[in-house]
């Protein structure tokens, strides 16, 4: 028995590779399917079936693209209706794969197909479960995505029936395999790890441990955050279907001159660039949105950038392809191509440019006591922000940044500090700021991790002082 499990950080994803004599099936995979193809050739294995645990909201699935390279079919659970061909299958039905068998169990509450897969070994013992969004580490799915007409309250009694009747009742030592980590948007507070066992989450996780109903749905639904804004298209993408990766990759990995790249920005395309983010705040193409690979890149497009305009590439070099990719993998098909030469061909060709001020946080105390004008914008999350802030600061999420709404209190005679827990997110902030024609701001450096020991900096915990 071989079981791989292809964890994708910035996504916080886990998609799975199971094998025995020569068959294989993969569970969950994302768009660009080659990790899946190259282990079934290492493997000298043919991949009999695509499983899917449920309509994913935070990524699009390579289902589509995996079938038509395997002529594999793509295995639903029950309740799943999509526009395209799938086979249907049934509660408690069970699958060869070599010596191994792995069985459905319908678990509706994150989503109405929410399904689990268990895996027996080839002497029938329960092995491990692959448990989608219905059991995280720690934590269970939110229940207030993408299903229908229910309300939350509805599917968290579900998904209680479904913990309690269809996994609690499980061996101890079964391996919960999630589809995915912390980080993830998918959950509330998923844990550190990637796996567990049942024993350990019967003992740790707080859903498994409820045992009144009423309560269960309290506790599930109470504190969840506004969901990403691309998490209803994802999930309307991986019901509908997609153009196939390569006639993406086709479309977008096109190398535009200087001249053909300011063309397109006259035409109203959205600039996009990747380079990491303290290489932006030195110079990029003005009205750029600065989303560097480096961070939870992915998760942050889908959440910021719209779905309904053409976008334009500046990247590192080599990164182009990359960048392709990643976007296409939550849903944006749309990149018109990328800067030819990257940033350096628009200097040399003598553009105009702009750039992010950046400065320590001692400056930031200096400046405190003698500027009326001055604003510290906090863009981390409220949960961050009321953990600890500085005094006085204005907390604006990056995520609601997405609504210009937002902004319309900053002007010129403003002076915007702003500032994120390490500076990944700040820099995107005033990319977006900029974008709106809000120019003087700063950008802090080192954001609250620096700013939190920095003297002259007064940090609030909710309404008590801190130092």
């Amino acid at each position: 028995m071989f079981v791989k499990q292809l964890y994708t950080n910035c996504l916080s994803e886990a998609a799975y590779f199971i094998e025995s004599e020569g068959e294989a099936v993969v569970i969950d995979p994302l768009r660009d399917i080659e990790a899946y193809l190259d282990l079934a050739k290492e493997r000298n294995a043919t991949i009999k079936y695509i499983f899917e645990t449920h309509f994913h909201a935070d990524f699009v699935s390579g289902h589509l693209d995996l079938a038509a390279a395997t002529k594999a079919p793509i295995v639903f659970g029950p309740e799943a209706v999509t526009n395209f061909p799938i086979y249907l299958a049934k509660d408690a039905e069970k699958f060869s794969i070599g010596k191994l068998t792995l069985e459905v169990l319908h678990t509706p509450g994150h989503t109405m197909e929410s399904t689990c897969y268990l895996l027996y070994d080839e002497n029938g013992v329960a092995s491990s479960l692959f448990t989608g969004d219905t059991l995280f580490v720690g934590d269970v799915g939110r229940p207030d995505l993408f299903s229908g007409n229910h309300t939350k309250e509805e599917l968290a009694a579900m998904l209680f029936d479904s913990l309690n009747n269809k996994i609690k009742t499980l061996p101890d030592n079964v391996t919960v395999y999630p589809a995915h980590g912390p980080g993830s948007s998918c959950g509330k507070n998923l844990g550190p790890n990637t796996s567990s066992t049942l024993a350990d989450e019967k003992s740790t996780n707080y859903a498994l441990l409820a045992t009144d109903k009423n309560q269960f749905i309290k506790e599930v639904t109470d504190g969840l955050s506004t969901p990403p804004s691309y998490f209803p298209i994802n999930a309307k993408i991986n019901k509908e279907g997609y153009d196939t990766l390569k006639a993406v990759m086709e479309k977008s990995n096109v190398p535009l001159s200087v001249a053909d790249f300011k063309q397109k920005i006259k035409e109203g395309m959205l600039v996009l660039d990747t380079r990491p983010a303290a290489t932006f705040a030195e110079g990029f193409v003005p009205s750029s949105i600065s989303i560097g690979l480096e961070g939870r890149f992915a998760e942050w497009a889908g959440s910021l950038l719209p779905f309904d305009e053409n976008i334009l590439l500046v990247t590192e070099a080599g990164k182009e392809e990359e960048t392709i990719v990643r976007l296409a993998r939550v849903g944006f098909d749309h990149v018109d191509g990328y800067l030819k030469g990257g940033y350096e061909a628009w200097i040399a060709a003598g553009e105009k440019l702009d750039m992010i001020i950046t400065v320590e946080p001692d400056e930031l105390a200096m400046d405190i006591p003698h500027d009326p004008n001055l604003i510290i914008l906090d863009v981390r999350k409220q949960a961050e922000y009321a953990d600890g802030h500085i005094k006085d600061a204005i907390n604006l999420t990056l995520s609601d940044m997405v609504d210009p709404g937002t902004m319309a209190d900053f002007d010129d005679n403003h002076n915007l500090y702003v500032h994120c827990q390490g500076g990944y997110r700040s820099i995107i902030a005033c990319s977006i700021l900029k974008r709106e024609g809000i120019h003087n701001l700063r950008n802090v450096e080192g954001g609250y991790n620096s700013m939190k020991s920095t003297k002259g900096l007064e940090i609030m915990q909710e309404k008590n002082v801190l130092n």
